[in-house]
């Protein structure tokens, strides 16, 4: 079935055919096909059982300690400055304890609501095992990140990460996990990698730059003293060097447009920034490198000078709204019977009158549109996805990444396979942690998109 999906970045731009990859959680997906076509058949998705942390076929167990002056300086600086600084704790991740570790708060939005009252469960956090003891590793793993909750499942994050993986894009890795703190009552939060050293090296397998934008700043060019770029872009991965970056948001913002159009390809990679350009539309996600939260990384790869634009932050695909989940708190559930909308539903701006896909029209930006259901004001823009855009040849390399995801992955049935997988897998191994009239519910809007 086709997904018929708004376009969010240019005016007139008529809905085709979405995209829903599947990929492995971890790298750990099995599919069976009936046939080597594009539009092949998918049997099942299996997650397999790989005996490290990211193995995704298994709920793991994350349990954090911190004295309560910590807690208090983690969130009174939060609210006083906007200062995320870490502090330290005990973790212990699957059985295995780690001292004086790391911990910090993470998100933008997912932080909207905090106080210093606060429960420290529902709030989303960044673990660093060797924030305060060098060398102190699970597996070469250092960092998790554990995410702020858009739906009781987290479901809609976790198989949009999976299917970003299969798209050929650079995506990070993500587990279930039973997630307490302080000996409170455990909760199901999505666990994912942070795009470091470490995982550059496992994605790319070069010693190139990583840049994460800020959720403060753009895409616009500030001179060529780095200085400038302070809170703008964080270098997060290679030799400290903003060369590259300035460079390129040089380019993208004073090139004529014969020059942009002639000269783009030597300094982004066009095919990766198309195909992600249509997995944010066709997953429904308006929080990206368009949104309010600037939620892009810059991967630089040295050898062959170009820039490729790195997803993260996929909390609020298939249509999900800031504060829906059960991991932030007052939140709504995301559930059905639970006062909330499941994502996908159509009052989360997801599929409509039975038909499988996003909602149609000509949201664009600047145009006031509210994308994904979010409320107004909450969209945004970004040079180089608008002058990409608007170029005729960049366009059709868009379109084309549409259809051919549209054909090889949705029309396949993978990405149902998919949510098959991630729904036995809670439904199996956390059920006491989620209803399975809830699990349900939020598979339901998601197939939505799919079916």
């Amino acid at each position: 079935m086709t997904i018929t999906t708004r376009i969010r970045y240019r005016a007139g731009l008529l809905a085709a055919g979405s995209l829903l990859v599947v990929g492995s959680l971890a790298g750990c997906t099995a599919i069976t096909p009936t046939t080597d076509a594009s539009s092949t058949a998918v049997s099942a998705v299996d997650l397999q059982t790989t005996g490290d942390f990211w193995d995704s076929g298994t709920v793991h167990t994350i349990s954090v300690e911190l004295s309560d002056d910590a807690l208090d300086e983690a969130l009174s600086t939060y609210l006083d400055s906007g200062e995320k600084v870490w502090v330290s704790g005990t973790v212990t991740i699957d059985g295995e304890t780690f001292e004086n570790i790391g911990l910090k708060l993470k998100g933008n939005s997912s932080l909207r609501g905090a106080s210093v009252d606060s429960d420290p469960v529902t709030l989303p956090w960044i673990i660093r095992l060797d924030e305060f003891v060098d060398g102190q590793n699970l597996d070469g793993e250092t960092e998790f990140v554990v995410r702020g909750n858009s739906s009781e499942s987290s479901l809609n994050e976790a198989v949009a990460l999976d299917l970003l993986d299969a798209s050929g894009l650079a995506a990070e890795q993500a587990v279930a996990t039973r997630f307490s703190v302080n000996g409170s009552d455990a909760t199901l939060r999505l666990v994912v990698q942070n795009p470091g050293e470490e995982w550059v090296d496992q994605v790319f397998g070069t010693d190139g730059l990583l840049y994460k934008a800020d959720s403060r700043g753009d895409y616009s060019y500030r001179g060529d003293d780095a200085a400038a770029y302070t809170d703008v872009f964080t270098q997060k991965a290679g030799d400290d060097d903003l060369t590259p970056l300035i460079d390129f948001l040089q380019f993208i913002n004073e090139s004529d447009d014969e020059t942009f159009a002639a000269e783009l390809g030597e300094h982004l990679d066009v095919e990766s920034f198309a195909t992600y350009l249509a997995f944010q539309d066709l997953v429904d996600n308006f929080d990206d490198i368009s949104g309010p939260g600037n939620n892009s990384y810059l991967y630089y790869d040295p050898a062959t000078g170009l820039m490729e634009v790195v997803n993260w932050d996929l909390n609020l695909a298939f249509g999900s709204s800031p504060g829906d989940g059960g991991g932030q708190e007052g939140a709504g559930q995301g559930g059905a019977g639970q006062g909330g909308a499941a994502p996908g539903s159509a009052a989360q701006g997801g599929a409509r009158d039975g038909q499988g896909g996003m909602p149609v029209g000509d949201d664009t930006r600047g145009a006031g549109a509210a994308p994904g259901g979010a409320a107004g004001g909450m969209d945004s823009s970004n040079v180089l996805a608008e002058r990409f855009l608007a170029d005729p040849g960049f366009s059709a390399l868009y379109d084309a990444a549409v259809a051919e995801l549209q054909s090889s992955l949705v029309d396949s049935g993978q990405a149902s396979a998919i949510i098959d997988a991630w729904v036995a897998v809670l439904g199996d191994q956390a059920s006491d942690l989620i209803g399975v009239s809830t699990l349900e519910s939020e598979a339901a809007g998601i197939r939505a998109y799919v079916e």
